[in-house]
């Protein structure tokens, strides 16, 4: 099995028994394997070598902030999977790793033949993970899949922003995102069923599968309900009051959903009369004079400053808090004390990454490496298959690698 080189630091113990070749591209497969090289999985990034087309399969400059974030703690080789030979030292290297990941379109891995069928006939073991826009299969399975179209297929777009205000996508490209953390699950559980049968198995997810997931309660209001949801802006749709309200320097969040957080709050707004008023004294109620309600919070809201009502109504049990563009969010002494920023020196470069968000307490995860320059460690990983000097060089002089 290729092992990470002893210069090459792991990001954590917990997964460094696994090697993962790495074949993803843009955001929701790279997304994926973040998720093992972040837990100190020997990870081997896969890209075409330098002058080969490849048009922008990494979505953005190599240096550039989404590029460093998403392939931090891997190694780099190239190798060209449109030759024969390319495919042939990925099956090498297949009979030896636990992981392969892809987000292909569906059909070409097939077409290069290094689709689930061909490297696990080579290595019964290997764990396979495919990310598609829509499926391995089925009617739109040869469809391009980008973020923003699952977004809209996959209902968000039609739930998102103000009402009557017309679709909306959010701000990150979460089926992306979604898409790519549930692959990584998929390889978890595998991985783990793997040490019972001793076998592989192919894992599949999709963006559009992952952006139906995470309507999650708006999605079973359908399913059990019949009810289609709709536009709901900043207020919840079923809890009341609970949305964004506009301070005399800015706005915030109130939650105050369920009776006895409602009463706190107004007693916190300096409005014990609302806790007996018949239009606000059911969850119900509040639901129906939704309007009216939260016209009313506003009033007083407006009144003070963000920091007064966060802290008042915070100490008597109210959830609320501060909404912070992407500066305050990393300013906020709660932020700094978990530690999520994270950066990492190296040579001329001093680059904070956004870190991993679970804390093992034997294992954590640590920012050891920032993403290989193309190619950077090709020379290592074929030696570590065997190949001597001379035939790397022949395979460097003929772009196999």
């Amino acid at each position: 099995m290729p092992q990470a080189d002893a210069g090459m630091p792991r990001a954590s113990t917990a997964l460094s028994r696994f090697t993962v070749l790495d074949l993803t591209r843009v955001r929701s497969g790279p997304t994926c394997v973040r998720q093992l090289a972040d837990w100190g999985a020997n990870v081997i990034k896969i890209e075409m070598p330098e002058g080969l087309d490849q048009g922008d399969p990494m979505g953005g400059p190599r240096q550039g902030s989404d590029f460093q974030n998403l392939h931090r703690n891997k190694r780099g080789m190239t190798l060209n999977l449109k030759d024969k030979d390319g495919v042939a030292l990925l099956k090498k290297l297949a009979e030896k790793a636990d992981v392969v990941v892809e987000n292909f379109r569906p059909d070409v891995k097939t077409r290069l033949g290094i689709d689930y069928e061909a490297l696990s006939a080579v290595n019964p073991r290997l764990v396979y993970a495919s990310i598609s826009g829509f499926g391995q299969d089925g009617p739109y399975a040869g469809r391009p899949g980008f973020d923003q179209i699952a977004q809209g297929m996959g209902g968000l777009m039609s739930i998102t922003g103000l009402p009557g205000q017309g679709p909306v996508r959010v701000g990150i490209p979460i089926a992306d995102l979604c898409a790519g953390l549930f692959a990584a699950q998929g390889i978890f559980i595998a991985l783990l069923e793997r040490e019972v049968s001793g076998k592989g198995q192919w894992v599949q997810t999709s963006l559009l599968q992952a952006q139906i997931f995470m309507l999650d309660f708006q999605a079973s209001r359908w399913l059990m309900e019949g009810q289609v949801p709709k536009q709901a802006g900043n207020n919840h749709p079923t809890s009341i009051p609970t949305g964004v309200f506009q301070t005399s320097d800015g706005y915030m969040n109130i939650a105050a959903s369920g009776q006895r957080i409602w009463e706190r709050c107004a007693d916190g707004l300096g409005k014990p009369e609302w806790k007996t008023d018949p239009r606000f004294n059911s969850g119900a109620l509040r639901s129906e004079n939704r309007d009216t309600l939260n016209a009313m919070i506003e009033e007083v809201t407006r009144t003070n400053t963000t920091a007064h009502w966060v802290k008042s109504l915070n100490d008597l049990g109210v959830p609320c808090g501060p909404i912070n563009k992407v500066d305050e969010v990393f300013a906020d002494e709660q932020v700094q004390h978990l530690g999520i920023a994270q950066t990492l020196n190296g040579g001329d470069r001093n680059v904070a990454y956004v870190g991993q968000p679970i804390g093992l307490s034997r294992t954590p995860s640590r920012i050891v490496s920032h993403p290989p320059e193309i190619g950077e460690h090709t020379d290592a990983v074929l030696a570590e298959l065997g190949l001597d000097a001379a035939t790397i060089a022949d395979l460097h002089r003929r772009q196999v690698v």
